[in-house]
């Protein structure tokens, strides 16, 4: 606990001192959101309750969280949560059906060992909670490259106010394919990072590679980190076409972005 304190404490007084009062804001965001997942984990119990719903829910109050509490609320963050949430409602459908179709819900056998003593008569539909669990994943990614590409874009058209709408959905595009690869590879190391004892553990069980491969606790991640590059790819035309639209259409309006 103490550790964890320390750390918390060390990241608080990196972001003040570096980001100023927007990096306390980012700090006591993170707080937040870990709240809303919390509570959005919680109501998940209820066999009453919908995890589709709740996560529609929950990624629209992080998207708030995130862009408009740090970012405040302006054109760029406007565009920005709408492009996320319209992301997460396609992402959402096609998660749902690559969840059912590849049978990764509920847990494995390198996993169940140590719940067996549990019940596994939850009430829950875990087709629905896998496809949560996806979208939790990769919300982050998704707000982070929307607020990224948005940004950029409105000070390109801050700094020419005359560049037509096209022109500047496809400096947006341009923005957009810088961040993709990295965004991506992001997820990629983050999960083999977090999983270097799960292979060594399976390394040491005699795992073949198609096993490895084969296994739910595997299947799960990549096809985690698979989505959200989806995810990452969609949202990079659907914010630039969003972003330009609302940025032309305020030429001449004298209206704040």
């Amino acid at each position: 606990m103490n550790v964890l304190l320390v750390l918390a404490a060390i990241l608080f007084l990196l972001m003040v001192l570096i980001g100023g009062r927007k990096g306390a804001r980012s700090f006591i965001a993170l707080i937040l959101n870990f709240g809303v997942l919390f509570f959005t984990i919680l109501f998940m119990t209820d066999p009453n309750a919908d995890p589709i719903i709740l996560t529609l829910i929950a990624s629209a109050l992080i998207s708030c969280i995130t862009l408009f509490f740090i970012n405040e609320v302006n054109l760029k963050t406007k565009a920005a949560f709408l492009s996320t949430i319209i992301t997460i409602v396609i992402l959402l459908l096609f998660i749902l059906i690559v969840a059912d179709k590849s049978m990764i819900q509920g847990f494995g056998k390198e996993e169940i060992e140590e719940i067996s003593m549990f019940s596994m008569y939850l009430g829950v539909d875990f087709v629905k909670v896998g496809a949560s669990m996806i979208i939790m994943s990769t919300i982050g990614a998704i707000t982070d490259v929307a607020i990224a590409v948005a940004s950029p874009m409105r000070e390109i058209f801050f700094h020419n106010p005359t560049i037509s709408r096209k022109a500047l959905f496809n400096s947006g595009l341009s923005i957009g394919r810088d961040i993709l690869g990295t965004n991506t590879n992001t997820l990629f190391f983050a999960f083999f990072g977090g999983y270097i004892g799960l292979f060594l553990w399976l390394k040491e069980l005699s795992y073949s590679v198609g096993e490895i491969v084969n296994s739910k606790v595997f299947s799960v991640e990549i096809i985690t980190i698979l989505c959200a590059g989806i995810g990452i790819a969609l949202i990079i035309p659907i914010t630039s076409w969003i972003t330009a639209f609302f940025l032309v259409g305020t030429r001449g309006k004298n209206e704040s972005i």
